[in-house]
């Protein structure tokens, strides 16, 4: 019995102990597989952290070489790009700019006024113009005209003088030619009125000293002409003294062309010098006559070949010196126009001699339209006409504006002479006007 019990107690004991020891193991087994399973999360958080850091690496990497690349084609391309040339234009593209510019914008009506210098009364109506008041403002603002000559008749003082000119360009809608004729001598309005000293004449200054004495008459007249508000002088003469009983007597340098140059280019560079623009007249050489154009026709029986080596040789030098503007006389010159034609209205002569041949392409001007040799023969718009279609680019006192403007507009509108045409004329007019515009 007591065998049997102690037997039992054995059996008891090892089962408790294989208990224990199966717990053990279990226990073992379970912390076993926690470790695993720790270690393996590790593991994998290693493992998956490396190959997110691999992978963003790879994609930085790509962004690199993307970035790289695009900084070198952006590099490549402005090492191939072609920067446009910034090009300065020159001041007389500038010039050409503002012209065309102003041009553009004129109506028909101003554009074909703009070709006209007249004197103060042929607009306003007055018998004689000594004060520039509403009658003035009035005729300005109905024709726009490209300029106003002032004589003798117009002056009582120096301030009475200047204040009608400032008022005429305050009421002008366009800037204005203030013109005169002063030569020196015997044709000098100023002077005669006693608002300046008078200055030698042509023919004395020839006779008394150098070339030099015709710069500082120049300067001398353009300085009070620029004192009293005017910027164009319808002067020098360029004729030569080359006939007997020649028109033009005293008012010429003389007979020799080679002798004559040297004046007439001092003197234009005299009046450049005070900002005048200087008019050589009177083209192709009047001189060569003894009948004067005022009185009535007249001609010459002078050569082309002559003119061609003595008269154009003498406005050639003053052309060269800077003169901007050219008047051209109504005398005939059969040799030259083919024809008693007057100058001023031959094709032959305006065009073909002096733009082409002489190559001029500053401003043509008529002589003034109101005198014999136009007036006795013309109808004032006729005559107009007739000169624009020559080649003229402006008419100087129509015997009648009106008449003359009418005729010159309804030429424009019914296609007898281009508005093109008129605006070549505008564009030399105000290359001129407009010059002191433009900086160098």
């Amino acid at each position: 019995m007591e065998q049997n019990t102690q037997l039992q107690q054995e059996k008891r004991e090892t089962r408790r102990k294989r208990r224990i020891r199966n717990q053990i193991l279990a226990y073992a087994a379970v912390a076993a597989f926690v470790i695993a399973f720790a270690a393996g999360i590790v593991f994998g958080v290693h493992y998956l952290t490396k190959e997110s850091r691999r992978q963003e690496q790879q994609k930085q990497d790509q962004v690199d070489q993307v970035l790289g690349e695009e900084e070198s084609i952006e590099e490549s391309a402005k090492e191939s790009e072609t920067v446009p040339e910034v090009v300065e234009l020159t001041p007389e593209q500038k010039l050409d700019d503002i012209v065309n510019a102003g041009i553009e914008v004129m109506p028909l009506e101003d554009k074909v006024a703009g070709l006209f210098i007249v004197t103060p009364e042929s607009i306003t109506g007055v018998t004689t113009a000594v004060k520039a008041g509403d009658g003035t403002k009035e005729a300005l603002t109905r024709y726009s005209v490209g300029g106003i000559i002032y004589r003798t008749k117009n002056i009582q003082n120096a301030e009475q003088f200047k204040e009608m000119i400032e008022t005429t360009k305050l009421y002008s809608n366009y800037p204005l030619f203030i013109a005169v004729e002063d030569e020196g001598g015997s044709i000098s309005p100023l002077a005669e009125k006693g608002l300046t000293d008078k200055q030698e004449g042509a023919a004395a200054l020839a006779g008394n000293g150098g070339a030099d004495k015709a710069y500082a008459a120049g300067a001398a007249i353009g300085g009070y002409l620029k004192e009293y508000g005017f910027n164009l002088n319808l002067a020098p003469v360029a004729d030569l003294n080359s006939v007997d009983n020649s028109v033009m007597k005293d008012r010429a340098y003389g007979s020799e062309a080679e002798k004559v140059s040297p004046y007439v280019a001092s003197m234009v560079q005299g009046l450049k010098e005070q900002q005048i623009t200087a008019c050589l007249k009177h083209f192709p050489g009047m001189g060569s006559t003894d009948q004067d154009t005022d009185e009535g026709l007249a001609s010459t029986d002078r050569s082309a070949e002559d003119f061609k080596a003595n008269e154009f040789a003498v406005f050639q030098a003053g052309i060269e010196a800077g003169a901007d503007m050219v008047m051209v006389s109504h005398m005939a010159a059969p040799s030259l126009a083919g024809d008693n034609t007057p100058c001023s209205m031959s094709a032959a002569v305006v065009t073909d001699l002096l733009r082409r041949e002489m190559g001029f392409d500053g401003v043509i001007i008529t002589d003034s339209m109101s005198i014999a040799a136009v007036s006795d023969y013309y109808e004032a718009g006729e005559a107009a006409v007739l000169a624009l279609r020559a080649g003229c680019d402006m008419i100087l006192m129509p015997e009648d504006f009106e008449k003359a403007y009418n005729g010159v507009l309804e030429a424009v509108q019914t296609g007898a002479i281009s508005e093109e045409r008129i605006n070549d004329s505008l564009r030399r007019v105000y290359r001129i006007k407009y010059a002191d515009r433009v900086a160098e």
